[in-house]
């Protein structure tokens, strides 16, 4: 390996470490923020991951970042020693994430090829003014005092109410006292004279000096002072360092046997390692599936072609199990989006996130990180309402947005929910009139979908001016086309006044799937089995047709409707007779649709490619999500079941539950 190829895997090491650790710790903080505090763990975790991140750039020669690193580092030491008021934990907060921000965008350079040349001078300024002002603060002691009176000298509240008076005069104004309503309280004399009055003081005065002050004031007889410490010793911060090094030295102790388990491996690798196992798919099925050898009278061959098969089905398993990610990164980076965001535009919102278990494939991952956060902007810029529209409304202050995960079939169902102010059909569809996005249409033509898939039109936006969020009409076109992009599908589903569900419909991978190949006419399809639910014979006097001429079946006890792939796919009349061709029931999202095909021609792992691009230019075309190659070296045509479904009205209509009811 040449100098220049190590360097630059070292880079891309200490890229991908950042990146992680910045993760990381913005989930830590923004767990801060919510709980108003730093717990004594997470100070500790973010003191070690800024130590971390300060050693890696500053090997890697990345001044800017090492030196904002050491800043944060030097304030969580200081917090580590010394507890923090609440009145400067906003400000200590908004701090950090400056100097977070400034150091993941300067990493981000570096994964663009660019050098981290941002200033940091102003933030490590910034740093070092809170410490100062802190440590200034922390000169200050406090003192807890009780006061005793002359015995005889009557009325010890209104003593003690001048004291208070007089020390205020004197810059000594107390933090608290007891007992409190001095003047009004009944008993109020007798706790003074029987237990003294109490109260807690913050001076950088020497204890004698407070004491003396005390004694100067009148009545006063005898003066119990003594230092409140908030700070641990420097042997207790010793041994807490020593203990820190003892618990660091012993994980390392422990990870010595299992971290020669654990490879970092390029991506670029597994990639590849996909299509060859692709390819091996393929190739086992031209043997497996040929017609000169299918039906060859051999046991040795069939049991090695059940052994070839056996092999290539774990070997896929394994490689699909290694590029496959849980979507939590993916979601906890929208808390620090929505969080910023509300503040910038003076709106409360609760996030929460279900199923960040799930998972996908990573390349999949990386197509739709872009689409769901214009979702989530578009969902608290536009969708939800701020504090005084939503109490207006008769809703809760605070907005709630979900983004939640779950697997279907072969594909991840993600949803994006907000309990905002909805969409408003008759503005989006005369904002695109207006825009001349559609021409000789009337809205009593369209369906709300039609109508709420407007917005996802290039230069489509309600907003009329533009701002750092909105305004464009690019961010939705982007989502739209990216998530397309991965063979996925976004649908919407609004109530003005009550919220919005935005849909996402992705593959959990690109690459290959278990199908049922069957026969349409001369063409051959690919329904894949997660989604089949059974196959049979259909009779004649089972079928009938609903009130709008959709064709249906009955099938023990319920109707469900037709679609002839003859019609869908233009192979030529209605298939002819029921009689002569084959059900297979699929079902997607509760919903159940009978396919019509001639022939079953048996279940086979398909490698997913690409449509054409004369094909998916096509939009008349619905329901196709790919292609793959058969074993005789035959093309298929994969089915997009969902797709399927919506352009058939009876399936359409079938959704037993709607999304927004949806818990």
């Amino acid at each position: 390996m040449t100098e220049q190829q190590q360097a630059e895997l070292y880079l891309e090491m200490y890229v991908f470490e950042s990146e992680q650790l910045i993760g990381q710790l913005e989930a830590i903080l923004l767990e801060c923020e919510k709980s108003g505090s730093f717990a004594s763990e997470a100070v500790d975790e973010i003191f070690r991951s800024m130590h971390t991140l300060k050693g890696s750039a500053a090997m890697m020669q990345f001044a800017c970042i090492s030196e904002v690193a050491h800043a944060i580092e030097d304030l969580f030491y200081a917090l580590r020693l010394n507890p923090l008021d609440s009145d400067s934990f906003g400000q200590l907060f908004e701090l950090i994430l400056t100097g977070l921000d400034f150091i993941k965008a300067e990493t981000l350079k570096l994964r663009q090829g660019h050098e981290p040349d941002g200033n940091a001078e102003s933030i490590v300024a910034g740093i070092k003014s809170f410490l100062d002002y802190w440590n200034k603060a922390e000169t200050e002691r406090e003192y807890m005092a009780v006061v005793f009176f002359d015995e005889g000298c009557q009325m010890e509240n209104v003593r003690a109410y001048n004291l208070l008076r007089q020390l205020a005069d004197r810059g000594l104004e107390p933090l608290f006292y007891e007992p409190v309503g001095i003047l009004e309280g009944e008993d109020t004399v007798d706790i003074i004279r029987n237990e003294g009055f109490k109260l807690n003081l913050c001076s950088a005065s020497p204890e004698e000096d407070i004491r003396d002050c005390l004694h100067s004031i009148a009545f006063v007889r005898e003066v119990q002072l003594r230092p409140v410490s908030h700070l641990q010793s420097d042997s207790q911060v010793t041994a807490v360092a020593d203990e820190d090094f003892k618990e660091t030295a012993s994980q390392y102790e422990r990870r010595d046997i299992p971290a020669q388990t654990l490879i970092s491996v390029n991506v670029g690798k597994l990639d590849q390692l996909m299509d060859l196992v692709g390819e091996l798919v393929i190739a086992e099925a031209m043997v497996t599936q040929h017609e000169e050898l299918k039906d060859i009278a051999s046991d040795h061959f069939q049991k090695a072609a059940v052994h070839l098969r056996k092999i290539t089905g774990e070997l896929q398993n394994i490689v699909m199990s290694i590029r496959m990610v849980p979507l939590a990164t993916t979601f906890h980076k929208m808390h620090r989006i929505v969080r910023d965001m509300g503040k910038k535009l003076d709106k409360e919102v609760d996030i929460h996130i279900i199923g960040e278990e799930t998972e996908v494939d990573k390349n999949i991952i990386e197509h739709i990180a872009d689409p769901l956060m214009h979702l989530v902007r578009n969902a608290v810029d536009h969708g939800m309402e701020n504090t005084q529209e939503r109490l207006a409304a008769g809703k809760t202050a605070i907005g709630s947005l979900t983004l939640e995960a779950r697997n279907a079939g072969s594909d991840v169902i993600i949803l994006v929910r907000d309990d905002g102010r909805g969409l408003d059909k008759d503005k989006i569809f005369n904002r695109a009139v207006a825009h001349g996005l559609i021409i000789g249409r009337e809205q009593t033509d369209m369906s709300d979908r039609e109508i709420f898939n407007l917005i996802f039109l290039p230069g489509f936006s309600t907003k009329e001016n533009v701002t750092e969020y909105s305004g464009r009409g690019v961010g939705m076109d982007v989502a739209f086309k990216n998530i397309e992009n991965v063979g996925g599908s976004i649908a919407i589903e609004s109530v003005k006044g009550e919220g919005t569900v935005i849909s996402l419909k992705i593959p959990l991978t690109l690459a290959i799937i278990d199908g049922m190949n069957v026969r349409v006419g001369n063409s051959r399809y690919t329904i894949p089995t997660t989604a089949i639910q059974e196959s049979f014979k259909p009779r004649l006097t089972d079928t009938l047709v609903d009130p709008v001429g959709n064709e249906m079946i009955m099938l023990r006890g319920e109707c469900y409707p037709i679609l002839r792939l003859h019609e869908q796919f233009g192979k030529g009349e209605r298939g002819g007779n029921l009689n002569d061709g084959v059900l297979v029931v699929v079902e997607q999202e509760e919903r159940r649709l009978c396919l019509l095909v001639d022939e079953l021609l048996g279940q086979q792992q398909v490698v997913v490619k690409t449509l054409p691009a004369y094909i998916r230019n096509l939009k008349k075309i619905n329901g196709l999500a790919g292609c793959t190659l058969l074993g005789d070296g035959s093309i298929s045509l994969i089915l997009d079941v969902a797709g399927l479904m919506d352009t058939n009205g009876a399936a359409k209509g079938r959704l037993h539950q709607g999304i927004l009811k949806r818990e």
